[in-house]
């Protein structure tokens, strides 16, 4: 194997879990690979929240601003491709190594692997809901909550019972709320919840939304009435962005998350998972930076450990 080709660590997703672990890797000075395809999930949004000292960055510019930081350290390498393939070869070796192929062509070798690949969400089939979507109509009240507070909101939803949930959690910034289920029929103890609660519901398919450069405006329903709304809440459906855990055997945890141990291990061994693919909610900028940064941690703290001969007895794994 050629020494270019040769990393430490290959990191795959370059949202904010990935740049965490890469920029602990680096002052790890750890021979590290960034794989980003450049489709981020937030790639829509206008601003991120919540992350301390840089509330209200747009995710564009969180990117640059990292990728400046991380070119300050050699040992790390960001490379703009796809990893169409990722095996592990010598499975049966005491640390076995993993092949990454790329859509580009030619591949890379790694001794261990972060997978930061995210998740990929799909919206309500709701017309002009798309024009909305990151301008006026968001995924995470604690992400645009605070910007929408005391305006008339919907709640969009195909599932009741999260329609329901998240109507119980937005009325801490707006209790003007509209729970629209698109044609699913409410249980009667939702109905009486949110009747209890002063929170207005519509049964009613959604013929449509209509706004203005994203603005929302007006919910059209089937039924031909209407109803005025200033933006709201959109319960998206979420799986892997990515299958490349189903090539090498990585469990799934019940919500559908990378099952990983506290230090971000999955269940294969030198196989890590941060950010959004192995913790669906909540899906914030700052908890998936975190979590990228602990995963990297481990890969550091294993790597170290391996390259003992033979490691001093007794060791726990962090």
């Amino acid at each position: 194997m050629n020494r270019h080709n040769e990393y430490e660590c290959a990191i795959v997703g370059g949202g904010p879990a990935g740049l965490s672990a890469a920029l602990v890797l680096g002052r790890a000075r750890r021979r590290t690979l960034l794989l980003d395809e450049g489709t981020p999930r937030n790639r829509v949004t206008k601003h991120s929240h919540g992350f301390l000292t840089r509330d209200g960055i747009s995710p564009a510019d969180f990117r640059a601003k990292a990728h400046e930081e991380l070119g300050k350290y050699s040992a790390v390498e960001c490379r703009a491709d796809r990893v169409i393939a990722l095996r592990q070869v010598g499975p049966d070796a005491p640390h076995p190594r993993f092949v990454l192929s790329f859509r580009s062509g030619g591949e890379a070798f790694a001794s261990k692997v972060i997978l930061a690949t995210g998740l990929r969400e799909t919206l309500p089939a709701i017309p002009g809901l798309a024009a909305c979507y990151g301008t006026s109509v968001f995924s995470c009240p604690y992400c645009d909550g605070f910007e929408m507070a005391g305006k008339p909101l919907a709640i969009l939803a195909d599932d009741p019972h999260k329609a329901a949930h998240m109507a119980q959690t937005l009325s801490q910034w707006s209790r003007d709320l509209l729970v629209c289920t698109n044609g699913r029929a409410l249980p009667s103890e939702l109905e009486s919840f949110l009747r209890l609660n002063g929170i207005a519901y519509r049964e009613s398919a959604i013929h449509s939304l209509t706004s203005e450069a994203g603005r929302l405006q007006t919910i059209r329903f089937a039924d031909g009435t209407e109803a005025a709304r200033f933006g709201g809440i959109a319960i998206a459906e979420w799986e892997q962005a990515s299958d490349l855990h189903v090539g090498l055997g990585c469990k799934l945890a019940e919500d559908g998350g990378i099952e990983t141990d506290a230090a971000r291990r999955s269940s294969v061994e030198g196989v890590f998972a941060a950010g959004d693919a192995a913790i669906i909610a909540p899906a914030q900028l700052i908890v998936a930076a975190a979590e990228g940064s602990r995963a990297a941690i481990a890969v550091n703290s294993d790597l170290t450990h391996e390259s003992f001969h033979p490691p001093v007895p007794p060791f726990r794994k962090i």
